[in-house]
């Protein structure tokens, strides 16, 4: 990894690989290793880009920073490589920073891959869960909470009882508390009909936190979108139901129009 400086402050950039240009951005509270697995082995085809989004993982973490600004580091990081024809491919939160990308700059796109998103938010969708069940979590000790959320995020939660590394974050609460703010109320449904990239958007049947109804709305309104809907997943198919997940990428990556 190697810090690249850009819009006032250092990310934390790697690029693997020789190919069309193929940028990963992580989850909310995660990193760039949320992308460890896909990176290396998409590697061999493509020139993969994983970073640290601002405020979180090595890069800066600014107390206050939006939306926007996630966006506008992308558009900057595309520039400093000056890159073209590229492939976004974002996770829940990476997925509204990719959405966001693609309507500022949709000619440079060439196609998109949305996994458990949604086109707009009051909040965060983690502050959405514990606010819409506030009452109902007042109740709870520390590990009813654990296993409440556990079972809004993915279909199994054993997956994350077995494997809690999954959502592990070295955020601070406060920094937690800015990762959150820069979510709130945004709403890209007015420009998604211009993006003109081929995207491919999958939501996960049993996610509670970005269901596939949102992932539904993301599809119906870019033209050249296709919807899939893992079946036996919740917020995090790649985890879930991996090698349909990478199945399902492949076939959108490698096929040509």
């Amino acid at each position: 990894m190697s810090f690249i400086q850009l819009n006032g402050i250092n990310l934390n950039v790697e690029i693997r690989g020789e190919g069309p240009p193929l940028i990963f951005i992580h989850g909310l509270g995660c990193d760039h290793t949320q992308w460890n697995q896909e990176a290396a082995r998409l590697s061999s085809a493509f020139q993969t880009i994983v970073f640290d989004c601002r405020g979180h993982g090595k890069s800066d973490k600014p107390v206050y920073y939006s939306l926007h600004d996630h966006i506008q580091d992308v558009l900057a990081l595309t520039d400093y490589f000056a890159l073209h024809d590229i492939i976004l491919y974002g996770s829940s939160m990476g997925s509204y920073i990719a959405q966001g990308t693609a309507i500022a700059q949709s000619q440079r796109i060439h196609k998109l891959i949305l996994v458990a998103p949604k086109s707009n938010g009051l909040t965060s969708s983690t502050q959405w869960l514990f606010q819409e069940h506030a009452g109902e979590l007042k109740t709870m000790d520390k590990q009813e909470k654990r296993m409440f959320f556990y079972r809004h995020m993915v279909y199994d939660p054993q997956l994350l009882v077995e494997h809690p590394d999954l959502l592990k974050s070295t955020l601070t609460p406060k920094q937690k508390l800015a990762a959150n703010k820069a979510l709130a109320g945004f709403d890209f449904r007015k420009g998604l009909p211009g993006i003109t990239a081929r995207t491919l958007v999958i939501s996960g049947k049993y996610d509670g936190l970005n269901p596939p109804a949102e992932g539904q709305i993301c599809a119906s309104l870019i033209p050249d979108s296709t919807f899939v809907e893992m079946q036996y997943s919740g917020h995090l198919p790649m985890y879930e139901e991996p090698d349909l997940y990478r199945s399902v990428i492949d076939r959108f990556l490698f096929q040509t129009k």
